[in-house]
């Protein structure tokens, strides 16, 4: 619809600006944007037209993923689409080595940890994030402007983290399509997960009596047999000369 197109080209400008329209007007082949269950797909138009043929229900990806409809009608880019946000960024910042672990496990960039930042970055600007060897590492959303960055303790945040590659692995499984490796949903792969547990044994009220009269049963039966082993081990173990009394006393 226009108001889902709407929402998803706004937070498209947000990080790549005006730059949109080198995403549809490209010179080598007509691209489009499709909606797929809840999730925006970026793929040519002639892609798309063979999309139509198959069945929605079991169409699990098409194209490039570039973000997802929440239940409020917001969207959310994935890092599926930092390769075209890398190409088409107007602003960016560089992290330092000693912390671009920390940014691909999905942390907030640090005054500490910032290497670079393109000049007359605003705040709440959308800015690609990189390493200082210019390889994207994810995106986000600046804290502060690039002036006041320069006045900033080493603690503050500069980068408020939006997504990162380390996401590739942490959510491999519902990354691309919110579907598992199977082709099922991410809620039907939870359920699967759920019911492939064995549920507890449980006894009801008469099995447990009888489970526990059983048992005090065997138990009372062995505590007879080491009783008399005992009696008898004691009666085994006296004297020649008593036994002997006895019998002449009789």
């Amino acid at each position: 619809t226009e108001e889902e197109t709407k929402i998803v080209f706004e937070k498209l400008s947000t990080y790549i600006g005006r730059n949109i329209k080198h995403l549809i007007d490209r010179p080598d082949e007509e691209y489009c944007f499709r909606l797929q269950k809840e999730r925006v797909y970026y793929l040519s138009v002639a892609l798309a037209n063979k999309a139509q043929h198959a069945d929605k229900k079991l169409l699990v990806h098409m194209g490039t993923c570039f973000g997802k409809f929440t239940k409020s009608m917001k969207f959310r880019l994935h890092v599926t689409a930092l390769d075209y946000l890398a190409q088409f960024a107007k602003y960016k910042v560089w992290v330092k080595p000693s912390s671009e672990l920390s940014f691909v496990y999905g942390n907030n960039v640090l005054k500490a940890g910032l290497g670079r930042i393109t000049e007359n970055t605003p705040q709440h600007q959308g800015v690609v994030v990189y390493s200082m060897s210019d390889i994207p590492l994810g995106f986000g959303v600046t804290a502060r402007s690039t002036q006041d960055c320069r006045k900033l303790p080493a603690t503050d945040v500069v980068v408020f983290h939006q997504a990162d590659v380390g996401e590739y692995l942490r959510e491999e499984e519902t990354l691309y399509s919110g579907a598992a490796v199977t082709g099922e949903s991410s809620s039907d792969h939870e359920l699967i997960r759920k019911k492939s547990k064995k549920p507890k044994k449980t006894w009801g009220v008469g099995q447990k009596a009888a489970r526990s009269g059983k048992g005090s049963k065997n138990t009372s039966s062995e505590n007879d047999i080491r009783n008399s082993g005992k009696k008898h081990k004691r009666d085994n173990s006296q004297p020649d000369n008593k036994r002997n009394k006895r019998v002449k006393s009789e």
